[in-house]
């Protein structure tokens, strides 16, 4: 498939020919990959180590670089330099402490997420420069975030080109630069050798919550979300605090719901089995023993006070079908929002076939913890 917007992220550090040298390897492999516009990440010197390489007149690597090979058009240009951020917002120089490593992998994951948001976009994420934990930042968010179409690759330049100050791409002509001491040998830069090596990555996107997706968050937090879809489940309700936590993550939840959440997670705690949806062709119809059962959980969220309550006087003749499922879809559907493909193991399920649906947790009786 081809993307209207393909966007090439690349993390510079001190070293800002990754850029062309990426874009060279990606023309030398199929022009159709050159992106239509490029975002740079690193440090304030790195942006700037980029600003004065490659767009200024003298010497202006990239501009040389798209008129020697005849690129396409390329939306870069200075506001497509980002610079890291320390918490307080003030440019970070370098990554010296903890609290600087933690503020650059927010900044890097958040551009990552911004970059992903667009269906219609193809990301490729190149990991060539910078140092060796924002290029693992990197690599970790579009693991994080990263669709099908996305990429992520490293750029291999051949010795003694690489790394070198004066090499940025092998030019079309002969160009004569001088090896590194201690041996300073006369190079020609049209015979480097640049190529790019594809780095396979894990997909977990499917495990992210929307509000994740579509807000900004923490490095720490997404992936305690894509750990929420993948580690073992672990359920605890706190019924004072009014919030559900699964695999970590504290969830509000309204007394209403909450009530209906812990009454069928006390039955998978203590063991029992799912029960069905009240009917009007069962004889028990309207449920008064599901209606007492819910009420004593909705009393211990609410406490006497509530013996009055609307919801309570709601259940005073039994408890009815579009009641039980209306409050399973709203269960179901706030786990969803905070947890994403990590909710599955947390909702209300329907266990055998119609009309002998039963429904409950498939939590066992040991993954379940109740705060009262």
């Amino acid at each position: 498939m081809t993307y209207p917007r393909r966007i090439l992220l690349v993390i510079t550090g001190l070293t800002p020919q990754v850029v062309t040298e990426t874009l060279f390897a990606l023309w030398q492999e199929a022009p159709e990959t050159l992106p239509t516009e490029i975002h740079v990440i690193s440090t304030a010197e790195g942006v700037e180590r980029a600003r004065l390489t490659l767009f200024s007149n003298e010497p202006g690597w990239f501009h040389r670089l798209c008129k020697d090979y005849r690129l396409p058009p390329i939306r870069f240009g200075a506001d497509s330099l980002h610079t890291l951020t320390d918490g307080d917002g003030r440019p970070l120089n370098d990554i010296r402490s903890g609290h600087d490593n933690t503020a650059a992998a927010d900044g890097i994951t958040e551009w990552v997420r911004r970059l992903t948001e667009d269906d219609d976009t193809r990301l490729h994420v190149s990991l060539a420069g910078g140092r060796k934990t924002l290029g693992f930042f990197a690599g970790y968010a579009l693991s994080l975030y990263g669709r099908p179409q996305d990429r992520l690759s490293h750029v291999l330049v051949d010795a003694p080109f690489e790394s070198h100050p004066g090499f940025f791409y092998p030019t079309p002509y002969s160009q004569v630069i001088y090896a590194l001491p201690p041996d300073q040998k006369p190079l020609d830069t049209q015979n480097a050798a640049v190529t790019l090596a594809d780095i396979p990555f894990v997909r977990l996107r499917h495990g992210l919550p929307e509000a994740l997706l579509k807000g900004r968050s923490s490095f720490s937090a997404t992936v305690r979300a894509a750990q929420t879809a993948l580690g073992p489940a672990r359920l605890d309700i706190d019924l004072s605090a009014r919030t559900v936590t699964a695999g970590g993550i504290a969830i509000p939840f309204p007394p209403a719901e909450l009530a209906f959440y812990a009454w069928l997670a006390r039955r998978a705690q203590q063991s029992l089995e799912p029960i069905p949806c009240p009917s009007p062709s069962l004889p028990d119809y309207p449920n008064r023993a599901y209606a007492e059962d819910y009420r004593r959980e909705y009393r211990a969220i609410i406490g006497d006070a509530g013996s009055d309550d609307r919801v309570v006087e709601g259940l005073k003749y039994g408890m009815e079908k579009n009641y039980f499922e209306r409050r399973k879809s709203r269960v179901n559907r706030i786990l969803r929002d905070a947890l994403g493909a990590g909710a599955t193991a947390y909702q209300i399920k329907g266990f055998g076939r119609r009309p002998r649906t039963a429904y409950g947790l498939s939590l066992s009786a040991h993954q379940i913890g109740f705060c009262d």
